[in-house]
């Protein structure tokens, strides 16, 4: 459609100029105020802009986003470029008295509170190559100190994965270092990417741009920070689980009181106060964004109601002894009326959603219909920190009509349509062919109708995926609708999709499952792991399979059968019986290692670290009855 740049890329088209130049229009983004809280207390970053791995691959280049600078070009949405350029203030920041964040150094921040002997530290990133990096920039400039607590807010890896930089698993078993998190985090933390794991790591390549050159064409900002580490994985289980909102705590001389804010942001997570330092951590309840009730990489969706409520109670318990405000992400506000003000807004964002959508719900409006007329009010609006560059109010309200009402509209014709490939095949026929669809997809690609022109051409690519001219438009059409978007996520799936119409799907860039898997494996419960092998049991082909399996853990005690009936894996645990086909015995720790293939069954056989009794064949047929799955599956075409 225009001339293409270097990776692929088109310039912004006439429509697309208009409509960011129009968003410039209508929103403060002058005002000054954000970016004086992102600069305040700074003193100092890495000398060297690279965190690389062990082996010296780069994994995080601070200088990456160096292109962030001046007004928006006409590619990138100026309110989204705005934040952009505030997530890209990296190094190490004072919060208060005591109180230092490094951010801009991963997805997250990290903090580090000074107490009498050590450092407590609150949500180490995502790996430990880049809190490493954080804590080295801590000693160099404040003065070594051990670490003495680690604090998990929640269960997101990009608060807990990288706690094997800042502390061992020997200090921790010594109990020279405290790991704290709120209860259910353990759980939570291992499960949420079990089940649907390798689907949403898929699916998070789109979310996060990993897969975009970082330019103005490409990858800008997440919105929450610049982007997740793909590093070193890992998770050390809490020593200590904090249940109840008032629990009062001091660790090394630094005093904190809880409050637990379960199915908010996370199925667990906290807040907590500082009473020394009149300074409250809000974790990633409230954030310098409209956050997500559902994130576009799946998962399960957010009880909007309970977190604006558990909002408005940290307002009651806190904000009128709280100097400064600090979060998991972004930047810290200061003043005890901007703190009750900026929490005031979070709340109310998220109750509005709630409220009204489910208003209309009860008009009778469906989930589309809602989330295209739902506006925030023009006072809430215009808070730049209650702004769509993560969630957005669109898909938010979607969000809160799933939790309520599920996938189903109550409209009969929803209720059984046509897979994907052949509705796509029926539609192109009804509309005269591929080559009538994409000569007037053209035209409304002419008037500016991207929308429109991504949703009918995506048919003629799922009826024909061969067919270049529609792959090329609707990756034409899907670029300028990136170009527009305020949110970090919507851009880099329209941008990252349009990449792989015009590239294909790359199936050396899927992510590797297994490798982040073996730092978090060993704090997986046996329960957890057969669950995932459930999901991988391929049901067709164990149809009229009969097969029973003893799990014996030589080393933790655990019994288990696993039964393959009808399709269905299932386990029982505390329990052995006399008729199963086979029983292995072994070692939870080598159960690990055969998961990760790390080591081979040969190998297991021949420690000893593993036996087997019985009808070796049949344990040997369970295993080959489980699916591997493609990290790279195809997502814009069939």
């Amino acid at each position: 459609m225009t001339a293409e740049h270097a990776h692929g890329s088109k310039p912004a088209s006439e429509a697309t100029r208009k409509a960011n130049a129009a968003v410039a229009r209508t929103l403060p983004l002058d005002d000054p105020g954000d970016f004086e809280c992102a600069d305040r207390g700074f003193l100092a970053t890495r000398a060297d802009p690279c965190i690389a791995s062990a082996g010296g691959d780069v994994l995080w280049d601070l200088e990456r986003f160096s292109f962030l600078e001046g007004p928006a070009p006409d590619t990138v949405n100026p309110s989204l470029w705005r934040q952009a350029k505030l997530n890209a203030r990296h190094g190490l920041f004072e919060v208060a008295d005591g109180i230092y964040q490094v951010r801009g150094f991963d997805l997250a921040n990290v903090t580090f509170i000074r107490g009498e002997t050590g450092w407590i530290v609150i949500d180490p990133l995502t790996c430990a190559e880049t809190a490493r990096a954080a804590l080295d920039l801590v000693d160099e400039k404040l003065g070594k100190r051990p670490v003495h607590t680690v604090i998990y807010t929640h269960s997101h890896i990009d608060h807990f994965g990288g706690v094997r930089g800042v502390v061992s698993d020997d200090d921790v078993a010594a109990g020279r270092t405290g790991v704290v998190a709120p209860l259910g985090f353990l759980e939570a933390a291992v499960s949420e990417n079990v089940i649907a794991g390798v689907a949403m790591g898929r699916r998070a390549t789109y979310m996060y741009g990993s897969l975009l050159p970082a330019d103005p064409t490409g990858y800008v900002d997440s919105g929450l920070g610049k982007g997740p580490v793909l590093g070193s994985v890992g998770l050390i289980a809490p020593t200590e689980n904090i249940e109840e909102t008032g629990t009062e705590r001091v660790y090394d001389g630094v005093e904190i009181v809880f409050q637990m804010t379960p199915n908010t942001e996370a199925p667990a997570e906290m807040n907590f106060y500082f009473p020394q330092h009149r300074s409250l951590c809000m974790a990633e309840n409230c954030t310098a964004v409209l956050h997500n009730l559902y994130t576009l990489r799946g998962a399960q969706v957010r009880d909007s109601l309970s977190w604006s409520k558990y909002i408005d109670e940290s307002i009651e318990l806190f904000a009128d002894r709280s100097e400064s405000v600090f979060a998991s992400h972004h930047w810290p506000r200061w003043g005890q009326g901007t703190v009750r003000d900026f929490l005031s807004q979070q709340r109310d964002a998220y109750r509005y959603i709630h409220d009204q959508t489910m208003r209309l719900a009860n008009h009778g409006e469906t989930m589309n219909e809602i989330a295209e007329e739902m506006t925030l009010p023009e006072g809430l609006r215009t808070q730049m920190h209650v702004r769509g560059y993560y969630g957005t109010v669109n898909h938010n309200v979607k969000a809160v009509y799933q939790r309520y009402l599920g996938w189903f509209d109550g409209n009969p014709a929803h209720l059984h349509e046509l897979p994907p490939v052949d509705a796509a095949r029926k539609y192109v026929e009804f509309m005269g062919g591929p080559e009538a669809t994409l000569e007037k997809a053209k035209v409304a690609f002419g008037a500016g109708e991207y929308r429109w022109v991504a949703q009918v051409v995506n048919h003629v690519v799922f009826a024909d995926p061969e067919n270049a001219e529609a792959k090329e438009l609707q990756a034409d059409a899907l670029e300028q609708m990136g170009y527009q978007a305020e949110s970090g996520p919507w851009r880099s799936f329209y941008l990252t999709a349009a990449l792989e119409l015009r590239r294909g799907v790359d199936r050396g860039a899927a992510p590797n499952i297994t490798e982040n898997a073996g730092g978090i494996l060993p704090s997986m419960s046996v329960e957890m792991i057969f669950d995932s092998m459930a999901v991988r049991l391929n049901g067709p082909r164990a149809a009229g399979k009969n097969l029973s399996v003893n799990f014996d853990f030589t080393d933790t005690e655990e019994k288990y059968v696993l039964r393959v009936v009808d399709g269905v894996l299932s386990h029982t645990p505390n329990t052995q019986v006399d008729s199963a086909d086979a029983t292995m015995r072994i070692k939870r720790t080598a159960l690990d290692d055969l998961i990760l293939g790390r080591r081979p069954l040969e190998e297991l056989l021949a420690s000893g670290d593993l036996s087997i009794e019985g009808n070796g064949e049949a344990l040997l047929g369970l295993f080959g009855l489980l699916d591997n799955f493609d990290g790279a599956f195809d997502i814009v075409t069939p």
